[in-house]
C-alpha cells in the first residue's frame, strides 16, 4: 500500500541537509555555550552563527531573536511577558481573535483568569479573517497588547497584519504575530513591519521539533517568564539546544533559497488536489477559508454528509495522513474551534478535513490518493 503524508501543517519531515547539520553538532565534542573554555566558546560560536543566519533571513538584528523550545513557548513568552510589562504602564487590556491557535487563546484565558487582564476575543468572518476595523473599534486607552496570527493553521487564511500593526502602533499597543505556520511561505523583513513580537517554530519548515524563536523588536517591553540563568540576554534561562538551533538555521536557509520555486508548486498541488477530489468524490464539497488570501500548502475541505472522524479513520487505514484541525487538539473528538468561529453550518463543521502539503509530495501521488478518497466516501455513504 502506498502511503501519503498530507499533514505538513501538523509537522514536517526533516530535510536531509538539516539532519546532516545537526548530526555534525551532535557528533562533535559538545560544550555549553555559557562555559568559558574552548569547548564552550565553540558552542557559543555555533549559536551566534545560527542566530546571525536566521536574523538575516528574517530582516532583523541578531539581538532581537530569542530562541525557545517551539511555537507554543514563543507565544506564551510573548503574551505573558508583554502583558506583564504593559501592566506596569497601566495597560491591562488584550485583544485577540477567535481564530487563533490555542497557544494564544488558552494563554489569554489564563491571563484573564489568573492575572486579572481584560481580554477581548474578536470574531472572524466566514473565511476566517479578522477585520482591522473591529480591532480599531475594540481599542481602549488600556489596550496594551494585540495578538493576531498571520496564517491560520486550520484553514490557511492570511490576516492583514500590516494594517493591524499600524493600528497597534498608533495607539502604543504591542503587536504580537503568531507566524508559526507562515514562516515557510513569507519573505519577512521584520525591520520594515509594524510588528513588535513574532513567533516561529522549526518543525513547520522541515527543521527539528522542540526548537523555535521569538522576535522581540528592539525597545519592546517584555518581562522574562523563565528564570535561572543569563542565557538569551536574560530573557529565557536555560542551556540552549545548540544542535536544534543549528538545524533551525539550516532549515531557514533552505526555506529562503527554495521559496521562489516551492511556493507556486505547493499552490499547484493544492489546486490539483481540489480538482481531482471533485472528479472522484460523489458528495458535495466545500472549501473552507479564503479563496484569495491563503497559505499555499493548506486546504480545508468539508465532505458534506461524511463525518470527520469516520473519514479520518478510513483515510488512515488507506495510508493517507490528514487532520481535523490543529495537531494539538485533533487527538480529541472536539470539533474545530476555528470553523465554529467562522460560524459555518454545523454539517460543514462536522465533515471538515484538513489536507496540507510539503516536502516529498508530488503531483503524481495525488491521483492515487484522490481515488482512495473517492472510494472511502462511497463506502462510508453506503454504510449509512
Amino acid at each position: 500500500m502506498r502511503n501519503h503524508y498530507f499533514d505538513h501543517a501538523a509537522t514536517t519531515p526533516m530535510h536531509p541537509e538539516v539532519a546532516k547539520a545537526m548530526l555534525a553538532v551532535m557528533q562533535g565534542p559538545g560544550g555549553n555555550s555559557s562555559s568559558m573554555h574552548a569547548f564552550g566558546r565553540a558552542a557559543k560560536h555555533q549559536l551566534n552563527r545560527a542566530r546571525d543566519s536566521i536574523s538575516a533571513a528574517l530582516g532583523c538584528k541578531p539581538a532581537e531573536l530569542l530562541f525557545t523550545s517551539g511555537g507554543t513557548e514563543s507565544d506564551n513568552a510573548a503574551l505573558i511577558g508583554a502583558a506583564r510589562a504593559q501592566r506596569k504602564r497601566g495597560k491591562t487590556h488584550i485583544i485577540t481573535s477567535a481564530g487563533e491557535h490555542h497557544a494564544v487563546l488558552h494563554t489569554c484565558e489564563w491571563l484573564a483568569k489568573e492575572e486579572g487582564f481584560t481580554v477581548t476575543v474578536l470574531p472572524v468572518d466566514y473565511t476566517g479573517q479578522t477585520f482591522p476595523a473591529l480591532i480599531q473599534a475594540a481599542m481602549t486607552p488600556e489596550t496594551g497588547l494585540i495578538s493576531i496570527m498571520h496564517g491560520n493553521n486550520e484553514v490557511g487564511t492570511l490576516q492583514p497584519i500590516e494594517e493591524i500593526g499600524q493600528i497597534a502602533k498608533a495607539s502604543g499597543a504591542i503587536f504580537h504575530v503568531d507566524a508559526v505556520q507562515s514562516l515557510s511561505w513569507m519573505d519577512y523583513r521584520l525591520n520594515e513591519l509594524p510588528v513588535d513580537l513574532m513567533s516561529f517554530s522549526a518543525h513547520k519548515i522541515n527543521g527539528p521539533q522542540g526548537v523555535g524563536a521569538l522576535y522581540v523588536a528592539a525597545g519592546t517591553p517584555v518581562d522574562a517568564i523563565q528564570h535561572g540563568g543569563s542565557q538569551e540576554r536574560k530573557r529565557r534561562a536555560g542551556t540552549e539546544n545548540i544542535a536544534g538551533i543549528v538545524g533551525f538555521a539550516a532549515a531557514v536557509d533552505i526555506c529562503v533559497n527554495e521559496r521562489e520555486n516551492k511556493q507556486p508548486f505547493m499552490d499547484k498541488l493544492r489546486k490539483r488536489w481540489i480538482e481531482l477530489l471533485r472528479e472522484h468524490v460523489e458528495v458535495p464539497m466545500i472549501i473552507n477559508g479564503s479563496d484569495q488570501h491563503y497559505l499555499p500548502h493548506i486546504v480545508n475541505i468539508s465532505f458534506i454528509g461524511v463525518d470527520t472522524e469516520t473519514m479520518l479513520m478510513n483515510l488512515d487505514m488507506e495510508g493517507i495522513a490528514a487532520a481535523s484541525g490543529s495537531a494539538c487538539t485533533s487527538g480529541a473528538l472536539e470539533r474545530s474551534h476555528v470553523l465554529r468561529a467562522m460560524a459555518l453550518p454545523q454539517e460543514q463543521i462536522d465533515s471538515a478535513v484538513r489536507f496540507s502539503f510539503g516536502l516529498g509530495n508530488t503531483l503524481e501521488e495525488l491521483e492515487d490518493a484522490a481515488q482512495k478518497v473517492g472510494t472511502i466516501v462511497r463506502r462510508i455513504r453506503n454504510n449509512y
